[in-house]
């Protein structure tokens, strides 16, 4: 038996073991409730559906008023759907891209079951805490009321979402009480090697980065981005910021650096730097007059021949010819550097071997290099070389050092650039343009949209050629306008879904003088004006081969859905008491009222489908409720007897009839699926049928698998 080096003379500390165990699957999971390190459990409890009071003395993390009650608004579960919307939609029957018209809140809780786990990136510009936007509910407990009353579809007191001014009292607590069960929300729907982008000013950095440390944990920071909008703002007392901050998370850092690609982006200039030096290269040989005789000659208009000063182009005179051309250029500092062209005509540029720490390199590290030439040591790094030796024989022999005229200067790496045509992301993006004649020339208007080359950038470099990109704050839709792009031109299969409350244009607006009433129409149409411009575009680079019906291999259409009360009525079995007091206490009158509010309710749930419901808001409800996404292929089918939806190939079926038969059912046991919904009106009261049905799917005789009955449920 082996023994350890030194013995402890304490037995196992078995609730530490158990403690260090669990906040590593705290971390993983719930890293809201493990703060510096240690376990929050009424935190725990509340995420898991326990209500706790808080505490009186609060530990470290950002807290304000109405932060706990945030929990409870989150567990809330939602009571609404979303209605398709086909007359808005651009070709709804192909399309996998979404645009949900809503409060984001609400839309966010109905897409947990179908979405959970497979968004690859949220990407958000939310409103901005300037005491100008429309950012939260006046009442938390009732959202889908007051977006009901907000959008009309309700009779009420004409609620409607509030403005945050610094002067309410709770400035930063009401914008911090928006957004905070959003992001929970919002969190659950990304993939493990997902990540979230979120742009924000200077009025919430701060607090905004404390709370995504919470909720993502900090560990999974990725790190921010300053963009340099090169513009400073000209109506401040204060520093004039010309700047805003980016914040990205991944879901978990580990899943995301797996993905090699991802968090590295394409030398902008890369490719013409290239093409420049193929031209440049091939005049190598030829002769012709000296590129500095002849600038001198343009310069001061001098009257000679220059033919007769022709000489033999050198590699030489390539070089300085593309290093010329280089300096005039706008490129950024990961490319400047690559100003040499080669033997082989490959753009290179050095980098210096020497050993990076500055702790001395093991003594193998000192081996000099031979200079090919003089035939001498160069000089060798005072900490050592980088590599070890067999590594720097490895590059001596592919031609990957270069060495200078004689011994006397330090060897260097060669980079290729066509080798190294991306670059990690910087901190700092400076990027100072407009989309205004762009919006302006497919005729969309809206006041300071994100610029769609900047977010495409953004997505090109985080979410890889695949996936899901949501936008909850959708705006003008530039996401989604930024994902059609890159999708054709690069061939991705990237998919949107954006969401976006129906908030009013501004009566003075020119976009309200435009025709639009809301921004969520801006947003709609911006996407139809976009994917026109795009397959036009397309079409004419591919010589007129384009598919344009959506789907594979641009997907250019968007199914619209509408946040919406259920389909289907929800029980509420409490009266209105008029009075707060005991039951025994209500006066005869009082009672009858109860009991006959109670009766008339009964009688109302009897039919419990809104009789305005077409069977299209019902067979969404019901696939979104059975945890499939929007976007799922569904075929229509006459069968004998009726019509059923066959959902996923047959895996589910829904048969929306009101008035079934045996032999419909049978039909529909006979294809074998795994689950089948029908209406419960469809029996008509009809018990036996029932039964029947109950047996039919039941019996094994046409079970999906031996050993597996089919799952058979009413609404």
């Amino acid at each position: 038996m082996e023994l350890p080096e030194k013995m402890s003379l304490e037995s196992l500390d078995i609730a530490g073991e158990k403690r260090e165990r669990l906040k590593e699957l705290l971390r993983a999971a719930f890293p809201e409730a493990n703060t510096e390190d240690k376990i929050d459990v009424d935190q725990l409890k509340r995420v898991l559906g326990e209500w706790v009071e808080p505490p009186g003395p609060e530990r470290f993390g950002l807290t304000w008023p109405g932060k706990a009650e945030c929990m409870r608004v989150i567990q809330q579960p939602s009571i609404a759907t979303l209605k398709p919307l086909r007359d808005q939609s651009l070709h709804f029957d192909d399309t996998e891209n979404l645009f949900i018209e809503g409060d984001n809140l609400e839309v966010l809780k109905l897409l947990q079951k179908s979405y959970f786990g497979k968004v690859k990136m949220i990407y958000i510009d939310p409103p901005y805490n300037t005491g100008k936007e429309f950012i939260y509910p006046d009442n938390y407990s009732e959202t889908l009321e007051t977006y009901l009353e907000y959008t009309g579809q309700k009779d009420g007191e004409g609620r409607k979402f509030s403005t945050n001014t610094e002067q309410s009292g709770r400035y930063h607590s009401n914008w911090l009480k928006m957004m905070y069960p959003r992001l929970y929300l919002a969190k659950n729907l990304l993939r493990d090697d997902g990540c979230l982008i979120c742009h924000i000013d200077e009025h919430e950095a701060d607090h905004l980065q404390v709370l995504l440390s919470e909720l993502f944990g900090p560990e999974n920071n990725l790190g921010e981005i300053v963009w340099d909008k090169r513009n400073p703002k000209g109506d401040t007392t204060k520093i004039a910021t010309q700047h805003e901050k980016i914040f990205i998370y991944a879901k978990n850092i580990e899943e995301l650096r797996n993905d090699k690609g991802i968090l590295r982006r394409s030398k902008k200039n890369a490719k013409k730097m290239l093409r420049k030096a193929r031209v440049l290269f091939s005049k190598i040989g030829k002769k012709q007059v000296p590129q500095d005789l002849k600038l001198i000659s343009e310069k001061y208009g001098l009257p000679i021949n220059l033919n007769q000063y022709k000489a033999e182009y050198t590699l030489d005179d390539a070089n300085d010819e593309y290093g010329d051309w280089l300096m005039r250029q706008d490129i950024s500092k990961g490319e400047a550097p690559y100003k040499y062209i080669d033997e082989s005509g490959d753009v290179f540029r050095t980098v210096s071997m020497a050993w990076p720490n500055k702790k001395k390199a093991p003594e193998e590290y000192f081996e000099p290099l031979i200079h090919p030439v003089t035939g001498k040591n160069c000089p060798v790094p005072e900490r050592g070389w980088r590599n070890p030796p067999q590594t720097m024989k490895k590059l001596l022999a592919e031609g990957n050092v270069i060495f200078g005229k004689d011994e006397t200067k330090q060897p260097e790496r060669k980079y290729i650039l066509r080798e190294n045509m991306d670059e990690n992301i910087p901190s700092i993006l400076p990027f100072g343009g407009s989309d205004d004649s762009l919006l302006k020339e497919i005729g969309v208007l809206f006041d300071n949209p994100k610029p769609l080359n900047f977010a495409q950038n953004l997505i090109e470099c985080l979410s890889g050629k695949n996936g899901i990109i949501l936008d909850f704050f959708a705006g003008s839709c530039t996401t989604a306008h930024a994902v059609m792009q890159l999708n054709a031109e690069d061939g991705g299969n990237r998919r949107f879904i954006c969401v976006q409350l129906p908030e009013p244009c501004d009566e003075q607006s020119e976009a309200r003088k435009a025709g639009y009433q809301t921004i969520a129409d801006i947003g709609k149409e911006r996407i139809r004006r976009a994917a026109e411009k795009i397959a036009t575009e397309t079409a004419q680079k591919n010589q007129g081969q384009l598919n344009l019906n959506g789907g594979t291999p641009l997907d250019l259409g968007f199914k619209v859905f509408k946040l919406a009360p259920s389909n289907f009525k929800i029980w509420n079995g409490y009266a209105t008491h008029p009075h707060d007091k005991n039951w025994r206490e209500y006066t005869q009158a009082e009672k009858e009222a109860i009991e006959n509010e109670l009766i008339a309710r009964l009688e109302d749930h009897i039919d419990h489908i809104d009789k305005a419901s077409t069977p299209e808001d019902i067979l969404y409800e019901l696939l979104l409720k059975s945890g499939f996404p929007l976007t799922t292929a569904i075929e229509r089918r006459q069968m004998p007897g009726g019509t059923a939806y066959f959902i996923e190939d047959g895996a589910m079926i829904i048969c929306l009839e009101k008035k079934l038969t045996l032999e419909l059912i049978d039909a529909i046991a006979q294809e074998r699926p795994f689950y089948v919904i029908c209406l419960d009106e469809g029996f008509q009261g009809n018990d036996q049928l029932k039964v029947n049905a109950v047996h039919s799917f039941k019996s094994g005789l046409h079970a999906p698998t031996q050993g597996q009955e089919t799952i058979f449920r009413t609404v």
